[in-house]
């Protein structure tokens, strides 16, 4: 993504020229690079990129991109699709491409690339340029490259993208950025660059980076930015990974008008908090509604309890439908300036509700405060990189006493003081009685994120089974299939459960939802009523063969076949899961071994819990799965792999049933 201003001139405008600068070219391949097969420093990979370049000027309005790829497998053809998309006013020229064989045949490009348009408003289109490198085949060489030009009164601060998904050997980034930016130019050129949001002249060149070890931004004399890099690795495909955004290499330029980080955020909180509060005014309006909700006798918690309900049930357009201007016109409904707005038209955004319910909290005469977060499921907050836009969503934190509430009625479905994970455990800026400030929001527990599967299954001799499951749900699981249950309808949403529910029960079993309970009731717990049958297990002439645990045998286990650990874990949230199954056995069977009771420990993180018991004619097998943490660090992986091994060994214990008859026989 882009940050675009516009560049505001003086009346005595000059003309300034700079020299053309030399774009990559288009290399002879090296015998080494034709006759390749494989690449030992990428091992298994599919292609490699030999060469990536990046080139960008503020001052000729352009930017530039190069490459060069090896394909070593069918699989690597797929590179010989390119996709560039482009956006507001940035278009795309001057489109070069090859592809080399190896006996070092040329085939260029021919024809014109494909243009996907897929929006249009006024003079700005978006959308993607799209062109395939032909004859394409296992060993040749691709190579391509591409220009970005913008109009003359704007600048874009490039964002150079360092992973790829295939490995790179060698990279080259370079960026001259406008004129006034340069050393010894700053006084020569009339141009300045103004916010069109603030309205704010933005005198300083900033950039924020996460480079590999050894790696670093360089500036010339002429205060010119170049960065080299060799040898990088591809984008990591591991098992619960955190978001992109916060593990991969990068560096992203930007203009801003403050000189220091504390500058910005000074500026940034006061002007973000006066928004807030004028936005969340109590107006007459207000503190009428609240009193037809409210009672004089109502403790703080129930009056913020009921307001909250109130706000919840009204139109949430982040899960309904956001409505188009022409039908806001029809039903004379405007955009919302002030908390009144929102309750008079019963609707609005996740944001405006969230700022109505901290307006209707201050009216009740309750001390309320908003926070605005970065959403987890989307990156990591950092100060360091000076822009506003990383936070995503507003949550409000209600005074009670000594103690803080941290309250998300923006979200639909979501239980008071519950939250969504993506909003838990992560950096935001918030108000406070001392004034804005930075924080971060608690983090949950494993008791707030419960799955409890309750099972009553009747077996007969040869391992058919049939009955029922009570599946019941607290927390994000609730969350979610709540929030599932408002974009579709009950039938969409049950085969979606039993598509979950396949991939985890027994082979030969069928579990299908019959019917949920309190889907609509977000402050009780989801149950849903799972009718099981089928066959399960297998039968020996003297012995039935079953799973040890129902929801375990086909239940993927993480982190088991990763040895190592290149990024952080991130589970989401912490939880808890439990099982129980009562077996009701065929007359003249009994149980010959069931799974050992165990208790599974990674101390102080995860604990996995296996209980049996045995009485004539029926068997009871109990797990639980209680986790207390959401994300682990890559050192602590050792630690995890071990813990869950161990629970992935356990899961494959085995009940074993014997017929009587059986047994009088030998």
């Amino acid at each position: 993504m882009r940050i675009s201003f516009l560049v505001a001139r003086s009346a005595a405008m000059v003309a300034v020229f700079f020299p053309i600068l030399t774009f990559a070219q288009f290399q002879q391949p090296t015998p080494d690079e034709l006759k390749m097969t494989a690449d030992p420093q990428a091992p298994g990979a599919a292609a490699v990129y030999l060469n990536v370049e990046e080139t960008a000027d503020d001052n000729l309005h352009y930017e530039s991109f190069y490459a060069r790829i090896k394909v070593l497998t069918e699989k690597g053809k797929e590179l010989a699709t390119v996709e560039v998309p482009y956006g507001g006013q940035f278009k795309v020229t001057d489109i070069k491409a090859r592809t080399i064989h190896p006996d070092g045949t040329i085939v260029p490009l021919e024809g014109k690339p494909e243009d996907l348009l897929s929006k249009k408003s006024g003079d700005e289109k978006y959308g993607r340029k799209v062109f395939t490198l032909p004859s394409v085949e296992v060993g040749s060489i691709l190579e391509y490259r591409y220009d970005m030009r913008y109009p003359d009164d704007q600048v874009s601060s490039p964002h150079w993208d360092i992973q790829q998904h295939y490995f790179i050997h060698k990279a080259h980034y370079s960026f001259t950025p406008f004129k006034a930016f340069l050393k010894g130019s700053e006084n020569v050129t009339s141009h300045f660059i103004v916010d069109e949001r603030t309205g704010k002249v933005l005198d300083t060149l900033f950039w924020w980076s996460n480079l590999p070890k050894g790696a670093s931004v360089m500036s010339d004399a002429q205060g010119r930015f170049s960065l080299d890099v060799t040898d990088i690795p591809p984008i990591p495909d591991e098992e619960f990974m955190p978001p992109m955004e916060s593990v991969l290499y990068k560096v992203w330029f930007y203009y801003k008008g403050s000189y220091t980080a504390e500058e910005f955020w000074q500026d940034e909180a006061k002007r973000w908090s006066k928004e807030v509060d004028h936005f969340a005014e109590p107006s007459a309006a207000i503190h009428t509604a609240v009193n037809g909700i409210v009672a004089p006798g109502d403790s703080d918690l129930d009056k913020a309890k009921k307001l909250y309900d109130a706000v919840e049930a009204l139109d949430n357009t982040d899960y309904s439908r956001e409505k188009s201007q022409s039908e806001m016109k029809q039903l004379k409904i405007k955009e919302a300036k002030r908390a009144e707005d929102t309750w008079a038209q019963k609707s609005g955004d996740s944001e405006n509700i969230a700022l109505l319910y901290l307006a209707m909290l201050r009216a009740a005469g309750l001390e309320a405060y908003a926070i605005k977060v970065k959403d987890r499921g989307e990156g990591v907050f950092d100060p360091a990189y000076m822009d506003a836009d990383q936070f995503d969503d507003t949550l409000v934190i209600l005074a009670n006493g000594e103690k803080e509430l941290m309250l998300d009625p923006g979200e639909k479905m979501c239980p008071f003081r519950t939250v969504n994970w993506r909003h838990s455990e992560v950096g935001g800026m918030r108000q406070s009685a001392k004034g804005p400030a930075f924080a971060v929001t608690p983090r949950q527990f494993y008791t707030d994120n419960t799955i409890v599967r309750t099972g009553d299954l009747t077996l007969d001799e040869h391992g058919a089974v049939t009955g029922f499951f009570d599946i019941v749900m607290t927390g994000q699981e609730a969350l979610r299939w709540r929030q599932l249950a408002l974009e579709n309808d009950d039938a969409e949403v049950k085969k979606r459960f039993d598509r979950e529910l396949q991939q985890i029960v027994p082979d030969g079993i069928d579990a299908h939802v019959d019917h949920f309970l309190a889907m609509d009731k977000p402050d009780l717990n989801l149950m849903a009523v799972v009718k099981v049958k089928g066959s399960m297990g297998a039968a020996t002439s003297k012995r039935l063969l079953l799973p040890g645990f129902f929801f375990e045998s086909r239940g993927h286990t993480p982190f088991v076949k990763e040895e190592k650990r290149l990024t952080p874990v991130d589970m989401q949230y912490a939880d808890r899961i439990t099982e129980q199954v009562t077996y009701h056995l065929p007359a003249g069977v009994s149980v010959e071994g069931v799974p050992q009771d165990g208790n599974i420990a990674w101390q102080g993180h995860a604990v996995c819990v296996v209980k049996t018991k045995s009485d004539p004619g029926q068997l009871i097998v109990a797990r639980s799965m209680a986790r207390g943490f959401a994300q682990a660090k890559p050192e602590e992986y050792q630690d995890l792999r071990g813990f869950f091994s161990k629970v992935a060994s356990s899961d494959q214990q085995e009940i074993v049933l014997r017929a009587a008859a059986v047994v009088k026989g030998e």
